[in-house]
């Protein structure tokens, strides 16, 4: 046998096991890539409405599409581009004010059963005069069960950036980090930041010191906006956690476009020639600011490897409080009627987008939950529902001693009709001051009815209001008068609705006796 014949041999032995090895560590990497958690994103937007973006969200009588006004005057070109790979729902709701929406996104439950019903005042018990007065001021306590709590207990990496407001200043929930949460960035007891501007310190050393941005001293005395510092923090904080090959949950909650509506100059150009007011020129500021946060973040996703295993749900937390009219007409969230703290749509519709942050149908996760590109889903879903969703998806169980109100949002994720979920959705608010005050409202398929504890001039002088949604979107006619029989029948499931969740009433004056609704 030659030597020349004998190197072959050996040649390509070794070819057999370099092909060999190479195939073998692609299984591997394979079978990782099955196995490997998928990221969790939920982008939250303090005060953004549905009509707060330049992606239409409402659609005509087929069911497409449709643009008002305000969509072309706010800019958002990342939001376009997650709705065109993803899912976005028109028929999304919040409660009408934060805090509430926050603890059900923590919990799955519906403010009327967690009882934390009216936005936290970090110092001091905001009940009004006729609230309950056991309602949950104090917030998410250290034991309760939360997402990220659990999501933690899997082995999850939560990250909690910017607004928290999750439980009044000398409470647990103040500090998310006391919730689950292994990273807190920004987030504090309070839901308005001190200013947005580093040069004034995020607030601190200034009247408004008492709600100063916490975590943020580096950019202090910078022209570092709010919006971009907590972006740039959020970049860092997915690096580090990237190399750790953890999965990850990161809560990104902006605290724009909250008031103060303090102008970010990087796109103050883009809105002088409006002709709105500088207020609401101030607002699109920091809606598009916002919009670019998304983008980066989408973008360092993309840059660290992570994004087509990164689940991304985007929405706001309450109806828009753009400075544009008055709360109870169509103006700020035209065609809705009402805003942030307002019973009628204005006050509790919300953008709610769902996409994979880089779609590749051949991703294990991906084949899990297939969301399609670009279309709209029109069921009725609110944001408890994201609590049973993140949970069923990532594995996790939720304990049986804790009640879930919401429901899975996995086949309409997937752009299907659910014929399984109800049509429902109990809005609760037993507090005063506010744009409407001591209400519950209760949305049953097209038919939405508003009890008012204490009528006034805003409930024209009425306990009951009645809507038909699918003839009448914008609430312009009110049918208590005219359909009293679909008025008993409404009323009788909204009262069924609060006692299943042991709602706390408002109280007569001067007393604790609770006021209860009334059938007509």
């Amino acid at each position: 046998m030659s030597l020349l014949f004998l190197r072959s041999l050996r040649l390509v032995a070794v070819s057999c096991l370099t092909l060999f090895f190479l195939s073998m560590s692609t299984v591997n990497a394979t079978i990782q890539a099955e196995k490997q958690q998928p990221n969790i994103v939920v982008f939250l937007v303090d005060d953004m409405g549905v009509m707060d973006t330049s992606v239409p969200f409402l659609t005509d009588a087929k069911g497409k599409p449709k643009r008002y006004p305000l969509n072309d005057f706010y800019v958002t070109p990342s939001m376009e581009r997650l709705a065109k790979q993803g899912i976005r729902f028109n028929n999304f709701y919040a409660m009408s004010v934060c805090s509430p929406t926050r603890i059900s996104i923590m919990t799955g439950q519906n403010a009327a059963r967690h009882h934390a019903t009216n936005w936290i005042n970090p110092s001091k018990n905001n009940r009004g005069p006729q609230g309950p007065p056991e309602w949950n001021w104090e917030g998410l306590k250290k034991n309760d069960i939360t997402l990220a709590r659990l999501l933690q207990k899997k082995g999850y990496h939560t990250i909690h950036v910017g607004k928290g407001h999750f439980g009044a200043r000398d409470f647990p929930g103040a500090n998310p980090s006391n919730l689950g949460f292994d990273v807190n960035i920004a987030g504090a007891s309070f839901g308005a930041p001190g200013s947005y501007y580093g040069t004034k310190n995020y607030g601190l050393g200034t009247k408004r010191a008492h709600h100063a941005v916490p975590h943020l001293d580096k950019y202090h005395g910078t022209e570092t906006f709010l919006t971009e510092a907590l972006t740039l923090e959020t970049k860092t904080a997915l690096a580090d956690v990237v190399k750790t090959n953890k999965p990850f949950f990161l809560y990104m909650a902006h605290y724009a476009v909250h008031a103060p509506f303090d102008s970010d100059p990087r796109f103050a150009d883009h809105y002088k020639k409006s002709g709105k007011p500088a207020r609401a020129q101030a607002f699109a500021t920091l809606i598009e600011g916002m919009d670019k946060s998304l983008g980066d973040i989408l973008d360092q996703l993309d840059a660290l490897g992570v994004s087509e295993n990164t689940l991304i749900f985007f929405l706001g937390d309450n109806g828009s409080d753009a400075p544009l009219g008055h709360q109870h007409a169509v103006a700020c969230a035209a065609p809705l009627r009402g805003k942030k703290g307002a019973h009628y749509e204005g006050g509790m519709r919300v953008p709610f987008i769902a996409a994979w942050a880089k779609p590749n149908p051949d991703n294990a996760n991906q084949k899990r939950l297939p969301i399609p590109a670009d279309i709209i889903q029109t069921q009725t879903a609110a944001v408890q529902d994201l609590f049973p969703t993140i949970l069923k998806f990532t594995g996790v169980d939720v304990p049986d001693n804790h009640i879930v109100d919401g429901v899975q949002l996995d086949t309409l994720l997937t752009g299907k009709p659910d014929t399984s979920r109800e049509e429902i959705f109990l809005m609760h608010y037993p507090h005063s001051p506010h744009r409407s005050n001591y209400f519950t409202s209760y949305r049953n398929g097209d038919w939405k009815v508003i009890y008012h504890y204490v009528p006034s001039k805003d409930s024209e002088g009425s306990h009951y209001q009645l809507y038909q949604l699918a003839e009448d979107p914008f609430e312009q006619h009110n049918l208590a008068t005219a359909k009293p029989k679909q008025l008993r029948k409404m009323m009788q499931e909204l009262i069924a609705s609060m006692e299943e969740h042991q709602a706390l009433y408002p109280v007569e004056k001067a007393s604790t006796k609770p006021l209860k609704p009334k059938l007509p």
